[in-house]
C-alpha cells in the first residue's frame, strides 16, 4: 500500500492545490505521466474514490468554508471553486450538504464560533479533507519493530467535545473501520454547521484479545448537538494525561501505548479512563509511513 500511496500522492496534492483549475482525469494523468486508465485505477484503489469524485468533494468542501467565512456571492463561490455554472454548483452542493448554498450560509455554525475558530475550522477542512479516508492505513511492506524511543510527558487538558462512531471490530478490521467512519463524521459535521477543533482521533473504549471497541471521530468546537444515527456527540473529559508522539506506521502504535504504560509503572502512576490517539500528519501530505506522527494520550488517575 505504501508504494501505491507514493504513486498517487503527487496527484492528490496537485488536485487539492488547483481546484479552481483543470483537474480533469486527463489533466491529472498528464501531471502524473500516466495514462488516464492507469491513474483512474490506481487512484481509486488507494483513495476509495475516483479522481473526479475526489475533486468534486474537495471543491464542495472548500465552497462550504467560503460560504461561512466570506460574503462572496454564491456565483463567485462556485467559480472560485472550479464550477462552471451556478446551476451545476447548486445541484452538487444540495446533494452533498442537504441544503442550498444560500440556506447553508444563512444557518451558519450552530454554536457561537469566533473568527479564530472559523479560520481554524477552514484550515482543518483544507488539510484533512483530501485524505480523510486514509488515516490508519495499513503499511504491510515493513513489519519490523520501530526501535524508536518515546519521550513521555504529562499534560493538563480541558474537556473536548467530539463527534464519534462506536464500532466493535476485530483487530484486523481497525484500519477499514476508521477509513469508513472518518469521512462520514467529517461530512456530517459540515452538513450540520459544526466547526472542527482539531485533527481526527480514535478512542479505544475496550481492548480484548480478539475484539476491540473503538470510537473514530473528530474534535469539534462547542456543542455538537446529539448526533444522528450512529454518529454521536461525546466529550473527552479534561484532566491530567500522559502523552507521547509516535513517529511511524499506524500499526506500530501499540508500542507507544506500551511505552506510556511502562512509564506510568515506573513513576508510580495509574491510568484511568479511555486512551486515544490524534493524527498530527496527513498521509496525503506525507506518503512515507516513517514520517507519520500520531500523538497518544492516556488519562492519569488523580
Amino acid at each position: 500500500m505504501r508504494g501505491a500511496l507514493k504513486k498517487v500522492q503527487p496527484v492528490l496534492a496537485y488536485a487539492a492545490a488547483h481546484l479552481d483549475e483543470d483537474v480533469s482525469l486527463a489533466a491529472l494523468a498528464g501531471q502524473a505521466g500516466l495514462s488516464a486508465y492507469h491513474l483512474h485505477r490506481a487512484f481509486a484503489a488507494v483513495m476509495g474514490e475516483t479522481p473526479k469524485q475526489l475533486t468534486q468533494r474537495l471543491r464542495l468542501d472548500r465552497a462550504a468554508t467560503i460560504l461561512l467565512l466570506r460574503d462572496d456571492s454564491v456565483l463567485d463561490v462556485a467559480l472560485d471553486c472550479g464550477f462552471q455554472s451556478h446551476e451545476v454548483f447548486c445541484r452538487a452542493f444540495l446533494k452533498r450538504f442537504g441544503m442550498s448554498p444560500s440556506a447553508y450560509r444563512e444557518r451558519g455554525f450552530i454554536t457561537d464560533v469566533d473568527p479564530q475558530q472559523r479560520r481554524h475550522h477552514a484550515a482543518i477542512v483544507n488539510r484533512v479533507g483530501p485524505c480523510v479516508g486514509l488515516f490508519h492505513m495499513s503499511e504491510s511492506e515493513n513489519s519490523e519493530r520501530n526501535e524508536m524511543s518515546y519521550s513521555i510527558t504529562k499534560k493538563e487538558l480541558t474537556p473536548q467535545p467530539v463527534l464519534v462512531v462506536r464500532k466493535t471490530v476485530k483487530r484486523s478490521e481497525i484500519a477499514a473501520a476508521i477509513g469508513e467512519v472518518l469521512p462520514r463524521v467529517f461530512q456530517y459535521a459540515q452538513q450540520n454547521g459544526i466547526a472542527f477543533a482539531g485533527p481526527p482521533l480514535v478512542r479505544y473504549i475496550q481492548v480484548g484479545p480478539g475484539m476491540m471497541t473503538i470510537e473514530p471521530g473528530m474534535p469539534v468546537a462547542g456543542s455538537a448537538g446529539s448526533g444522528a444515527g450512529d454518529i454521536v456527540a461525546e466529550t473527552i473529559p479534561g484532566g491530567t494525561v500522559a502523552t507521547t508522539i509516535h513517529t511511524g506506521p499506524y500499526e506500530k502504535l501499540p508500542e507507544a501505548y506500551a511505552a506510556i504504560e511502562q512509564w506510568m509503572h515506573a513513576e508510580g502512576l495509574k491510568g484511568t479512563g479511555v486512551p486515544w490517539e490524534s493524527y498530527l500528519t496527513d498521509p496525503g501530505d506525507y506518503p512515507d509511513p516513517k514520517d507519520w506522527k500520531t500523538e497518544v494520550f492516556w488519562p492519569l488517575a488523580r
